[in-house]
């Protein structure tokens, strides 16, 4: 149980943490790679080794920290966090490998600090936050295993079709290979996929949007190519390796970032491949025939790199919605498109009722959702999807 001399004893330490910064959770990591190779099956390693995910559990420690006696107004970030934990299968008793390996961590780093009544207030901390994390993961495991199409822990699928959407991203139609029926999602919501990169000692698992609306039997997931900076090592293996008929093994649909009916005006803001969970909510509200007005608005480097662009075209155009298209390096002669970054100016937007969905990269959505803030748009009717580790806008 935790006490309140545990709150106040963990609460005495967040100058020690605010100074030792990310490089607690590097050697955290570090600490417990060393000890447990085989969880270098689970984590992204990508994001270890450009240190975003240190950074990412750094903040979110310093943020429990700042909240342990109020969790509550963690539940945003703990819905997303226990969402994105079931696409990597996490399970009930790596909580316990990793409560070890930060308490070990905490004690090599903060010496004599670290007293009997420090590890003990941290050790009820971590183990009250990691039964937040079990309890609900368990929940969504559950659920999932038991609606129709549902599955638990892995599930082989087959690639039946590779398609070409623009210049860097392709689609993947996957197929059950025991072809029974898959599980409904939510449009916006991710896969989880587990493959072996070529020349890779270990498997690794990545999130990709889903891209189409439901339909019981297969799903598409649309991945771009990654080759700014570090080449995307499993983006790259499935655009160079996996082929028709190649297997992949699924988890079951995730994430806490899709659309919601609320009978109202709705507004689509993506950038890049940021484009993906937008399709499948517009191609949901095309399929529903949404009573009310929809806008769609879209970023990226070219026309070349534009995905989807006839068939969203087709969808808007249908429903006499709105389509707005910023081409960052180069002009064009279509109509509703600019060159340059995003611009709401000259966009008359439901800035009082509207819901508005922004995917992209992180420097993209804090712009995009800064802009809206200061059209007074209500930050409850802003919602996004942050690719890679947890973090707010």
């Amino acid at each position: 149980m935790l006490t309140e001399q545990h709150i106040q004893t963990i609460k005495s330490t967040i100058p020690l943490l605010e100074n030792a910064g990310p490089a607690l959770t590097k050697h955290f990591y570090s600490r417990m790679f060393s000890h447990e190779p085989e969880l270098k099956n689970i984590f992204n390693m990508s994001n270890q080794n450009n240190g975003r995910q240190q950074v990412a559990l750094f903040e979110a420690i310093a943020t429990y920290t700042k909240n342990i006696e109020n969790v509550t107004v963690l539940q945003s970030a703990v819905e997303r966090i226990a969402q994105k934990h079931t696409s990597l299968n996490i399970q009930s008793e790596h909580y316990a490998i990793v409560g070890h390996h930060l308490i070990e961590t905490l004690r090599e780093l903060a010496g004599e600090v670290f007293s009997s009544d420090v590890e003990e207030a941290w050790t009820k901390a971590y183990q009250f936050l990691a039964q937040i994390f079990i309890s609900r993961e368990s929940e969504l495991y559950q659920q999932r295993a038991q609606v129709k199409g549902g599955w638990r822990d892995s599930r082989t699928f087959k690639v039946i079709d590779k398609i070409v959407e623009s210049e860097l991203v392709k689609s993947f139609i996957l197929s059950p290979v025991d072809e029974q029926a898959v599980i409904d999602f939510c449009p916006g919501q991710y896969l989880g996929i587990e493959v072996t990169p070529t020349s890779n000692d270990y498997k690794e698992i990545r999130q990709y949007s889903l891209s189409d609306t439901p339909n019981g039997e297969t799903y598409r997931i649309s991945v771009k190519r990654e080759t700014v900076g570090i080449p995307g090592k499993v983006s790259n293996h499935l655009h160079d390796a996996i082929n028709i008929d190649d297997e992949v093994n699924l988890y079951a649909p995730a994430g806490d970032f899709f659309f919601v009916n609320r009978n109202k005006p709705v507004v689509l803001i993506s950038a890049g491949v940021g484009i993906t969970p937008m399709q499948a909510i517009l191609e949901t509200l095309g399929e529903q025939s949404y009573n009310k007005n929809v806008q769609y608005l879209h970023a990226c480097e070219n026309s070349q790199q534009h995905s989807f662009f006839t068939r969203t075209t087709e969808i808007i155009r249908k429903n006499n919605w709105q389509q707005h298209i910023w081409y960052q390096n180069e002009e064009s002669n279509l109509q509703n498109t600019s060159q340059g970054f995003m611009d709401f100016s000259g966009i008359t937007l439901p800035i009082n009722d509207g819901d508005f969905y922004l995917c992209g990269p992180i420097g993209f959505m804090q712009f995009a959702k800064e802009q809206l803030l200061t059209l007074n748009v209500p930050e409850t009717n802003i919602h996004y999807e942050v690719f890679g580790p947890h973090q707010s806008l």
